[in-house]
């Protein structure tokens, strides 16, 4: 059913960028439209995750610098039943989490510093249930290769005045043509793009839920995350909007709705969703409940660390110096140096 769906999303993709190049460029801008999507899907299915783990700075890490944050990635694909995905964190403030990959068995996971500071052990296995589920459901590659061709048809549209001026370019709707590649296509393609996104990000929910097996500990996470991405900014995303739907909360400020504009469902209606259905799997513990109900983060007080354990003071001789980690430093700064964490 995924596999049918992705040909669907990707031919409706193609079929609307070949009208753009119609609107442009009659029958002769077509075919070129069209050969220009075959090679931007091509290109997209071999790099696109490489081109997003590079515009977020993401790092690679393995069971030697971040362990506790490897294992908990490496339990959960095996409860999933997944391979194990290339693990990256990114040094960025604003706890978030993404996952790329054109199939399961080139997967990669990537949580931010900000995430493994502020979330407790429970809470980060949560989100990166739910971007493993991204991962078994190849919404990596669905969602990839349709901000790919979103993103080039509105490039289109931005110069479909120029490439459509022209008496010789056989346009058959003449400025009327142009018109309607410069401002319906990109909208149309970003509705699609967003519509799918919502979709997606409900059904990694649930699914992600299925895998840690407690959906309020994912309900926890996800109002943290939303809290820090209001209050924190992402320098990286904000440079390249397109990418936002990638991660489990939007990183871009002034998205909240959940509406036709919207890369994400609200918030709230993914908590509700998820705390309906911890009511269907036979009500929660009360560790559970006191998960989901966390109190706001202050931005002035210290997070809880990555497992739920308040960070230890250091103490009065030299502070031990922490093992080498991607960075060549502690990302967490020196208020976090008397606890270890997954980057330790």
């Amino acid at each position: 059913m995924n596999t049918l769906r992705t040909a669907m999303l990707l031919a409706a993709m193609t079929a609307l960028f070949m009208g753009v190049g119609y609107l442009i460029g009659g029958s002769g801008g077509m075919v070129i439209a069209l050969l220009i999507a075959a090679g931007t899907n091509l290109f997209s299915y071999w790099n696109a995750d490489k081109m997003v783990l590079s515009m977020n700075r993401a790092v690679e890490v393995d069971e030697k610098n971040a362990p506790e944050y490897y294992a908990i990635v490496q339990g959960l694909a095996k409860q999933a039943g997944l391979p194990m995905p290339k693990t990256y964190l990114i040094d960025n403030p604003q706890p978030n989490a993404f996952a790329t990959g054109r199939n399961p068995e080139n997967a990669a996971v990537a949580a931010s510093t900000g995430l493994l500071e502020r979330l407790s052990h429970e809470e980060v296995a949560a989100v990166m249930a739910h971007e493993l589920a991204h991962v078994q459901h190849r919404d990596t590659l669905t969602m990839t290769i349709v901000a790919t061709l979103a993103g080039a048809i509105s490039m289109l549209g931005n110069f479909a005045f120029f490439l459509g001026g022209s008496r010789e370019n056989n346009n058959p709707f003449g400025f009327v043509g142009v018109l309607v590649a410069m401002l319906v296509a990109p909208f149309a393609a970003m509705v699609v793009q967003m519509a799918v996104s919502r979709t997606r990000e409900y059904e990694a929910d649930r699914r992600g839920a299925e895998i840690c097996g407690h959906p309020l500990w994912l309900a926890s996470a996800l109002a943290k995350i939303a809290r820090g991405a209001e209050q924190i900014p992402n320098e990286d995303a904000e440079r390249n909007p397109a990418m936002a739907h990638l991660f489990i909360i939007n990183p871009l400020h002034g998205e909240r709705m959940d509406n036709l504009f919207s890369t994400h469902p609200s918030t709230e209606n993914r908590i509700a969703a998820l705390q309906e259905m911890a009511r269907a799997m036979g009500g929660a513990s009360p560790a559970d409940r006191r998960a989901a109900s966390v109190p706001p983060i202050q931005p002035e007080e210290a997070p809880a660390g990555p497992w739920g354990k308040p960070a230890q003071p250091a103490p009065p001789a030299e502070p031990p110096q922490p093992r080498p980690n991607p960075w060549g430093r502690n990302p967490t700064g020196t208020r976090n140096a008397g606890r270890r964490g997954p980057w330790s």
